[in-house]
């Protein structure tokens, strides 16, 4: 399955149906009277956050998505039918934006949680409403509402606890593929990764999930080679794993590249928990080794930890210090309060369902 983390939607609801203009005529009955029905409401549309999914790639095939109208009133007395909504299923961690890309709808980060994006027109009033000791004989009816209709922006940014990050052949993607079930693409020349990989690993019988991102180069934050733009995938993550190739020249320069590059990126990447790991390490000599663990210390102000995916020197202690900062990272967070929302706007239950608010029924 490819990876889309970015699409744009077209999105109408359903317009309301029309009121029936109707009198009642049957015999014996002299004053029958008015008797037409109000319109349905139409159709609302709705984006759901659900399990399973951790890509928008359906969104490449439709972009369009339509309620369906209210059925219009008839006469004796009938309402017309309310038009189906329509939901648009999304991975959790999505965010919608409005058609300028940067004012936010709403950000789904539950599973279930639900947000309307656009109501249902309502129903217009039949002739039967308008009818008064005065009036006994209306013979006009409202139309219904319009439904409403804009282009919206999917943006996805991926759940996960741990984010790997580092210049291109750091060894992320090895790293990835020897602590989790994950089999992304390696190789050895650079951007072997094109889009984000995630896994589950497990330490000490708990699990928690990395993301691997494209490696970063000098400018990145500029376009340069892929850019920064998948970077949002490790703005939700508790701590970063930076990880350094034993076969840099300069050891130190290449974790002053990438810091800067997430320095520019901003969105509080460089506020977040950082572990700093020497990768490869098999194929230096203890020499080289001591050498450029000293000079990789100098430049994060840290003992970096010296790992080898391939003979696998170093990784359990690197997953217990992953493991450390993300218990402890769930167990400081507070439980977010669920804001009290007007209009049925968005949804979230501990069930999963859908309760919907009270809603005033106005009529044009």
């Amino acid at each position: 399955m490819k990876f889309l983390d970015e699409a744009k939607v077209y999105i109408k609801s359903g317009d309301g149906g029309g009121g029936s203009v109707s009198f009642r005529r049957e015999k014996f009955i002299e004053f029958g009277g008015p008797d037409g029905g109000d319109g349905g409401r139409g159709g609302d549309v709705w984006v759901e956050a659900v399990n399973g999914l951790n890509t928008l790639i359906d969104f490449r095939y439709q972009q369009h998505f339509k309620a369906t109208i209210g059925t219009h009133g008839m006469g004796r007395n009938r309402t017309g039918a309310n038009g189906s909504d329509v939901t648009l299923k999304v991975p959790v961690g999505t965010q919608i934006f409005e058609e300028d890309q940067e004012t936010l709808i709403c950000d789904l980060t539950v599973e279930g949680q639900r947000y309307c994006l656009a109501h249902g027109g309502n129903g217009g009033f039949g002739n039967a409403h308008f009818k008064t000791s005065t009036n006994q004989a209306p013979d006009w009816a409202n139309p219904g509402l319009p439904g409403e209709e804009k282009t919206i922006w999917l943006r996805l940014k991926l759940i996960a606890d741990a984010g790997l990050v580092g210049l291109p052949n750091a060894g992320k993607s090895t790293f990835l593929a020897s602590v989790t079930r994950a089999r992304p693409k390696i190789a050895n020349y650079p951007f072997t990764t094109l889009h984000p990989n995630l896994g589950v690993a497990t330490i000490d019988e708990r699990e928690f999930i990395l993301a691997d991102i494209p490696g970063l180069i000098e400018g990145a934050h500029e376009g340069v080679g892929i850019g920064d733009r998948f970077l949002g995938h490790v703005e939700r993550t508790r701590v970063l794993l930076h990880l350094i190739s034993a076969q840099e020249e300069k050891v130190g320069k290449a974790y002053k590249t990438v810091k800067h590059e997430l320095e520019a990126y901003g969105n509080d990447l460089t506020d977040k928990a950082e572990i700093v790991a020497l990768s490869q390490i098999d194929v230096l000599d203890d020499a080289e080794l001591k050498k450029k663990t000293k000079e990789l210390a100098k430049a994060c102000g840290k003992t970096p930890f010296q790992i080898s995916a391939v003979t696998g020197k170093g990784m359990t202690e690197v997953l217990r210090a992953l493991r450390d900062i993300i218990v402890e990272a769930n167990t400081e967070e507070k439980p977010a309060k669920v804001p009290k929302l007007r209009h049925r706007d968005m949804v979230v239950t501990d069930e999963g369902e859908d309760k919907r608010g009270d809603e005033d029924d106005d009529q044009p």
